[in-house]
């Protein structure tokens, strides 16, 4: 059995994490013997969006695809950028016309890997079907590779574990984006996909999901908006590692990864 693997990165945030990244992923990829490295870029730039530079750090440090979401539009200069980088992604269930591209064929050493990224539409806004879409690229794609993997940005757990069973045996592998707190049911689907409901944030967590915690606090207990900030202080990184069966398709192990761990305990 041949075996491809597969490393995620989650929703890089900000500086702190981008700079994680660039001292950690050369390692991990070695480690991991990753052949394909894709990262969901939405929030790298100071939180919000994704610019040129960013992408260029990620694409120069082994990256092959950057995937995206609802913050991807955040930066006015994200809209050039995805007309120009077929390799960074949005949803590709954003309304017809939308720029940029919702998947990428990324040719390894080890065969090709098709990438698609996707969106939730329950308590986000209200864009095409992620299922249907699915559907759509799927029966474009399927001719290319047997190796499908899926970035679904999507707040509602419910909606996420969902897909990933309307998909099970079609996709490689489905990890969900967006919510920044990593989940531990990483596992196989009983027809061969790979499944993480959220892989969780790469950045600073003395922080509420990456911003910084007064102001965060504040929107809660005011109700008004309050300035988004970027934390800094005790950053992690987070990612999941699948190893694919190249010949199926399927996947026959998924490894989540934090690091450093929390600490858990006080001496």
């Amino acid at each position: 059995m041949e075996l491809i693997n597969i490393l995620f990165i989650g929703d890089i945030i900000g500086k702190p994490g981008l700079t994680f990244v660039q001292t950690w992923l050369p390692g991990m990829i070695q480690k991991y013997k990753a052949d394909v490295v894709i990262a969901n870029g939405e929030n790298v730039a100071d939180g919000k969006g994704i610019l040129p530079k960013d992408g260029e750090i990620l694409f120069n440090l082994g990256v092959h695809a950057i995937t995206g979401g609802n913050h991807t539009w955040d930066k006015h200069q994200t809209q050039e950028y995805l007309k120009n980088e077929p390799r960074v992604l949005r949803p590709l269930n954003y309304p017809k016309g939308t720029h940029g591209n919702g998947h990428v064929i990324v040719d390894s050493k080890r065969g090709k890997v098709a990438v698609v990224n996707l969106q939730g539409r329950a308590y986000m806004a209200t864009i095409d079907c992620p299922f249907r879409s699915a559907d759509w690229i799927l029966a474009r794609i399927k001719s290319e590779t047997k190796i499908i993997f899926i970035d679904f940005h999507a707040e509602a757990t419910a909606e996420k574990i969902a897909l990933a069973s309307y998909l099970d045996g079609k996709v490689s592998a489905i990890v969900g984006t967006h919510t920044h707190v990593q989940t531990s049911d990483e596992r196989i689907f009983p027809n061969g996909t790979g499944y993480i409901t959220d892989v969780g944030m790469t950045g600073p967590y003395d922080s509420v999901i990456g911003m910084k915690t007064q102001a965060a606090v504040n929107r809660f207990i005011y109700q008004t908006p309050q300035k988004y900030e970027t934390a800094e202080n005790d950053v992690h990184l987070c990612g999941v590692v699948f190893k694919v069966d190249a010949s199926t398709g399927k996947t026959v192990s998924v490894e989540r990864i934090l690091f450093p761990e929390f600490n858990t305990s006080v001496s």
